[in-house]
């Protein structure tokens, strides 16, 4: 079976989705409307902007957001999901790609859920840590022991969690984690504590968006970040997208179940291919490829 599977926040690039725009109309037209609907030309920032442009919130999720549903759409034909899941933004691109948002209703979300992050981020100053070489459970256990909010975020790969929460929380972590036998503690250049209980301002203000949108079944089942399970039913999937900006995105078992579920080829769509790196870490053996323009 084929999977689909749609990048999240950090795969941004200088340049990015300039091919699309430049090789085909409907990619053109897309990313015109997008414009209008954001009210400023993204388009510009996404072909011409610095990385350091392209990394404020605001910015960077609509844009990944865009190259991806606008990629699956120009494929045509040689887009046939079987199975789709995102990661963390990626979630709405892969429900745009699958029928269950529109295009446009899909960007919306993106850029209220953009802009809810940010504010969150402001209330109260946070960030986020890579974890490498641990198991999850050594991590899970003195994320608990912390009394600072420290919480599990990203479950990448088997030996790559990502943990969240408060500057101070976050530092003791780091240490107690090398303590721990961690291979690095890497404190990243994040705006927050994305995925954490520090986010619940965000989720709240996220929830009317999403509640008010039409979603429909998707053609295929999408697996979800909070549980990573397959879902079809719209208001289940609502109810997930929801959960997700507080809640983990679980990577590492969401590859594994679609690889149980039959899974034999995933195809990233989208900028970047670190999400690819991240299933040959799960199963070695997998197919893995980038969508790229039907010549």
């Amino acid at each position: 079976m084929k999977a689909y599977i749609f990048p999240g926040q950090g795969a941004q690039f200088p340049g990015m989705g300039k091919d699309l725009y430049d090789q085909s109309e409907k990619a053109r037209e897309l990313f015109e409307k997008a414009n209008e609907i954001l009210g400023f030309r993204i388009t510009d920032v996404m072909f011409e902007g610095t990385a350091e442009d392209l990394v404020q919130t605001n910015v960077t999720q609509p844009a990944i957001y865009l190259h991806s549903t606008i990629l699956a759409t120009v494929l045509g034909d040689d887009f046939q999901p079987e199975m789709v899941a995102g990661h963390s933004l990626g979630e709405f691109s892969a429900l745009v790609s699958a029928g269950a948002l529109s295009f446009e209703d899909g960007l919306r979300l993106v850029a209220a859920r953009a802009n809810a992050m940010q504010k969150a981020c402001e209330i109260q100053p946070s960030t986020m840590a890579a974890i490498l070489g641990l198991d999850d459970f050594t991590v899970e256990d003195i994320c608990e022991r912390i009394s600072e909010v420290v919480v599990p975020a990203n479950y990448n790969c088997p030996g790559q969690l990502v943990i969240s929460g408060s500057i101070a929380g976050i530092d003791e972590a780091c240490i107690k984690m090398t303590e721990a036998g961690a291979k690095r503690a890497l404190k990243l250049k994040v705006g927050g504590a994305f995925h954490s209980p520090l986010m619940e301002a965000a989720r709240v203000e996220l929830e009317a968006a999403i509640v008010a949108t039409e979603i429909k079944a998707p053609v295929c089942p999408i697996y979800q970040n909070i549980d990573a399970k397959p879902y079809t039913d719209p208001e289940l999937i609502k109810k997930n997208l929801i959960a997700q900006l507080t809640g983990a995105v679980r990577w590492t078992q969401t590859v594994m179940h679609m690889i149980e579920d039959g899974a034999t080829s995933f195809t990233e769509v989208g900028p970047g291919n670190v999400l690819q790196g991240l299933v040959k870490k799960v199963d070695k053996t997998v197919a893995t490829a980038s969508a790229v323009l039907p010549q």
